[in-house]
């Protein structure tokens, strides 16, 4: 089923963290910025109902008209993460699991090359920060604390596209990242995957270590295809 065709009937409301901006900027790129952060931040996956936005709401939490309101929102559908429904409202986006499948891979093949450059770019230290972040499990299995592990895996994933100093691969990315980090989230409980990725994240930070050019580009690209082909084989909530 495509988002389109989704049923609006049984429409879950839903409160996003938004806090007021600052009048000093422009209106519309803020409220944009906030709302598209909000978006981020929210499991937009746990349910097979559609996510239906309260303009009124979102005015008040941002603390401005809805004039900018609605111009962020015009952006965020054009950018695909909203859509509107005549006569019933605007709703966050869900993308099909053959969508986010399509979606993975195109992130496979961007981050891969996003590590191959990082081992020629990024400094020592750079990369030192990747393994500082997962310090807290040396001592227990993600499986033990996988709320931070999660947010540990996706903070690496961000971070690790970052150490390729491209602004290119940064920008193009950074929407797929939305929808993938949400994959991410909900998946990294499934089937020991914490443990698993736990394992493919330190091969990676040491063949960085090694400034291995061919062997990151590898471990990168086949860490995302396992997910895409996780999700294809086992993420049926996302028809």
């Amino acid at each position: 089923m495509s988002a389109e065709n989704h049923e609006v009937a049984g429409a879950l409301p839903i409160t996003l963290a938004l806090e007021p901006i600052n009048a000093s900027a422009s209106l519309r790129d803020q409220a944009y910025a906030r709302l598209k952060q909000a978006i981020a931040e929210t499991d937009i996956y746990r349910s097979r109902d559609e996510i239906r936005l309260d303009e009124k709401e979102l005015t008040e939490k941002l603390g401005v008209s809805r004039t900018p309101v609605r111009e962020a929102m015009t952006l965020l559908e054009q950018e695909g993460f909203l859509r509107t429904v005549p006569r019933r409202g605007v709703y966050i986006l869900r993308k099909t699991r053959k969508e986010i499948v399509e979606m993975i891979y195109m992130w496979a093949a961007l981050e891969s090359i996003a590590a191959r450059l990082a081992t020629q770019r990024a400094s020592d230290d750079d990369i030192a920060n990747l393994r500082y972040m997962f310090a807290t499990f040396d001592d227990a299995t993600p499986s033990e604390h996988i709320e931070e592990y999660s947010e540990a895996n996706i903070m690496f994933h961000q971070s690790l596209v970052e150490l390729s100093k491209s602004p290119i691969i940064v920008d193009t990315i950074k929407n797929i990242f939305m929808h993938v980090r949400a994959i991410r989230r909900m998946t990294i409980a499934q089937s020991d995957r914490a443990s698993r990725s736990i394992v493919d994240h330190m091969r990676i930070i040491e063949a960085l270590e090694a400034r291995d050019t061919e062997r990151v580009e590898r471990l990168v690209r086949q860490h995302s295809i396992d997910l895409a082909l996780f999700v294809e084989a086992n993420c049926d909530f996302l028809d």
